[in-house]
């Protein structure tokens, strides 16, 4: 997928939220040995010391891998960016992030917007984004001059975004899809069961493809090898039309996260 500032970014990529140090190494590991080749972290998570070990074991060179984290809204509010940037880039041993993205609207996002243009100018950053955006947050960025290259929100079959989704396509910024598979609630869902036993598909591997369909970069997470490699098995069959509508069909506007709008941390 190509960003508005003309870089790629991978179409499908690896999740590490509520993933531990000591876990989280092992799994960003099986996760580029299956061929992912874009990871996703945060200051948050609290996991960023052992992505970035797993980087450095991996034996990928560190150009072929897109790393993404993200600032925290603490650090949003005290206006922090750089310092918290900087901390970062020294867990994660890196020159630089290909993504940096602010976590949530937290106020101050604004002044956060405009120090991150100043670090990407700085070569620290690629890509600068934002993350559980709504169009008016979105709005609230346009006197920078500088879009954001992505929104990663919460998104799968029963919260679908239609409406944000094409307010981001309108502004030309890729949507990133957290929590694709509704955190494991429907693996079970017999439409999508119904629909992967069609082509032999697993339900995760049927939403993976769906949010792929839609032009969506979605995230998966997994700490389990063989999830981690059969997530990243989508790019061999392509859903047809009529099993596409069905997923739209599925959609509910059910969040599983924090609504932008009312978040309070």
């Amino acid at each position: 997928m190509k960003l508005n500032n003309g870089l790629e970014i991978p179409s499908l990529g690896f999740g590490t939220y509520l993933s531990k140090n000591e876990e989280v190494k092992a799994a960003v590991l099986a996760a580029l040995e299956a061929g992912y080749r874009h990871i996703d972290t945060a200051m948050i998570y609290e996991n960023e010391e052992g992505v970035g070990e797993a980087i450095a074991e991996s034996g990928v060179p560190r150009e072929e891998i897109f790393v993404t984290t993200k600032l925290w809204n603490e650090d949003i509010r005290n206006g922090n960016a750089e310092e918290a940037l900087k901390l970062s880039l020294k867990k994660l041993q890196l020159d630089y992030v290909d993504l940096y993205l602010i976590h949530w609207p937290a106020k101050g996002y604004v002044k956060a917007w405009d120090q991150m243009i100043e670090l990407q100018k700085q070569g620290l950053i690629k890509s600068i984004g934002v993350s559980n955006f709504n169009p008016h947050h979105l709005e609230d960025l346009a006197p920078s001059g500088v879009v954001p290259a992505v929104n990663q929100i919460e998104c799968h079959p029963k919260l679908q975004q239609n409406e944000l989704l094409a307010n981001c396509n309108e502004r030309d910024i890729v949507v990133q899809a957290w929590g694709p598979l509704m955190q494991a609630k429907l693996f079970e869902d017999e439409t999508l069961k119904a629909i992967g036993a069609q082509y032999g598909k697993s339900t995760a591997q049927v939403m993976l493809r769906w949010h792929l369909q839609r032009g969506v970069n979605a995230l998966p997470k997994s700490v389990t090898p063989s999830r981690i490699k059969a997530n990243y098995e989508i790019f061999d069959f392509e859903l047809s039309a009529d099993d596409m509508a069905k997923i739209t069909a599925m959609n509910e506007d059910q969040r599983v996260g924090p609504d932008p709008e009312t978040f309070d941390f």
